[in-house]
């Protein structure tokens, strides 16, 4: 027999100690705050921007998946010669130049990029060559694999880093940023599965991306090539 003198549970007072277990408000503050800082912020402001920009570049690894070899190459070809083009030419501070490339992605350069002692390539060049690497000497599914890990993990790790780093491990790379790095890197890998499978050898590709972001400096490699090429590297030999 059922019994219905069984009391209903008081979904009211389960739901109040809920709240003031997680302290919606204080967690509300908090983030506020983190925001008004971040708004302040015009680095930060800076490197949202840049970021933005080169999450932009995401159709080259849905285009290496869906694209032939011979009409892709050819179009990140031309698109790299005239990059390189426009960037010497704003150098040179050529009017035409500067009317576009320099009003365009001036602000987002950083100061090794507007140096005016020597042309430097900026990240955008780097991202075209490995682009042009891992189709040419790689699987499609593992470039656009090692691809995707270099525009939305670098990303994470900046945006985080810069955001809520706090713990320095080497220079100005934070715990938090490279762990965002890290796992972001391997969530894309699992998404990847039903077309590449993932074992320990994609964790140990991650890790090698991660190393090559944090030391790009020792191994003077831009991160933007060093990540997708070492990335694919390891995914493809081992």
């Amino acid at each position: 027999m059922w019994n219905f003198d069984n009391k209903r549970p008081n979904y009211k007072q389960f739901m109040m100690r809920l709240h003031n277990r997680l302290d919606w408000k204080a967690n509300w503050q908090s983030a506020d705050l983190l925001y008004q800082q971040l708004s302040r912020d015009k680095s930060f402001k800076k490197e949202l921007l840049r970021k933005a920009i080169h999450l932009s570049s995401l159709w080259i690894p849905a285009a290496i998946y869906f694209m032939p070899k011979f009409i892709l190459i050819p179009i990140l070809l031309v698109i790299l010669t005239g990059n390189i083009v426009l960037e010497y030419g704003n150098f040179k501070r050529y009017s035409w130049a500067r009317k576009s490339f320099g009003v365009l992605f001036f602000k987002t350069l950083r100061n090794k990029e507007t140096s005016r002692e020597h042309f430097q390539f900026t990240g955008a060049i780097y991202v075209l060559v490995s682009s042009l690497l891992c189709l040419c000497l790689f699987d499609k599914v593992v470039a656009a694999i090692a691809l995707t890990v270099m525009l939305i993990s670098d990303s994470a790790a900046a945006l985080v880093g810069r955001s809520v780093g706090k713990i320095k491990i080497y220079k100005n790379k934070t715990l938090e940023g490279t762990a965002a790095f890290w796992v972001s890197a391997l969530v894309i890998n699992l998404l990847f599965w039903p077309l590449h499978s993932f074992s320990w050898v994609s964790v140990v590709a991650c890790a090698t991306a991660t190393l090559a972001e944090v030391f790009e400096d020792k191994i003077e490699i831009d991160d933007n090539l060093s990540v997708p090429v070492f990335l694919a590297a390891v995914l493809s030999f081992f």
